[in-house]
């Protein structure tokens, strides 16, 4: 079995020696293939490097751990983990542990989710994986991250064992963590919430006087029992949305009936 591990944290976070360490207990015959950014890449979704070339280092991550750093996106990992590295397409694509969660229809700007719909796209199955975070200190705290990667890993395992088994309906599985979850924390199949922020732009100063403008956003709660952001947010359970490549409207049949005049040019 291969197993490919990717994230948009980089490749120096320290989910990704947690990850593999759990995954290896579960997957004890597996070949598991770290392949990550050189740095943070987070929000960039499915973005892929078109106009410039990308260099790709060996370092050692743990004892007898290693993975390859990619000067890159995370989609970009996947692509060279999957023609470059294993020159196959794997049996699993985990993204992740990301450092905070991805909910709602906001994953569409995430590096975490853009390189879980990558692997997909290429016919392999895809699990992102989130940790939620109640301050966003640690996201950008390179190399000095003090969290505890081990519950969710193992939670991470389990839920790929479980994908791996059956046959599911879906493109990537998106599993979010609780912050303080562990081995017994329940499990809900959820759906997309519409938002996991709201917007905000912030107005600063530089030295000449001149403005800038940082975007950032604050956590929503409130949204439908059934959500993801709910279940995760509101309730502390761990949350899996089945999500597909294909996001063409449900009902394009009715829709084409219905707004047919919109062909008349």
């Amino acid at each position: 079995m291969d197993i490919l591990i990717v994230n948009d944290d980089g490749i120096y976070s320290p989910s990704l020696v947690s990850l593999y360490k759990a995954l290896k207990e579960k997957f004890k015959n597996a070949n598991i293939t770290i392949v990550a950014p050189t740095n943070q890449q987070s929000g960039i979704g499915r973005a892929i490097s078109l106009f410039e070339p990308l260099r790709m280092t060996k370092v050692k991550l743990d004892k007898d751990i290693y993975g390859y750093a990619v000067s890159g996106t995370p989609t970009d990992c996947v692509i060279l983990g999957i023609y470059q590295i294993l020159k196959k397409v794997p049996d699993l694509v985990i993204s992740g542990i990301n450092i905070g969660e991805n909910l709602g229809t906001e994953i569409m700007t995430s590096g975490t989710l853009g390189a879980a719909f990558e692997a997909a796209h290429h016919g392999a199955k895809a699990l992102a994986s989130s940790l939620q975070m109640t301050t966003d200190d640690f996201k950008f705290s390179e190399l000095s991250i003090p969290i505890d990667f081990t519950i969710p890993a193992k939670i991470t395992a389990e839920i790929a064992e479980k994908y791996l088994k059956y046959d599911l309906p879906c493109d990537v599985l998106n599993l979010n963590i609780p912050e303080k979850a562990n081995l017994n924390t329940p499990v809900e199949i959820t759906r997309l919430a519409k938002k996991m922020y709201s917007t905000h732009v912030e107005e600063r100063k530089d030295p000449r006087g001149r403005p800038y403008y940082w975007i950032d956003g604050y956590p929503i709660f409130e949204e439908e029992e059934d959500t993801d952001v709910y279940v995760l947010r509101r309730k502390g359970h761990i949350s899996i949305t089945p999500l597909t490549l294909d996001t063409t409207i449900k009902n394009i049949d009715e829709f084409r009936k219905k707004y047919k005049d919109i062909l008349k040019i």
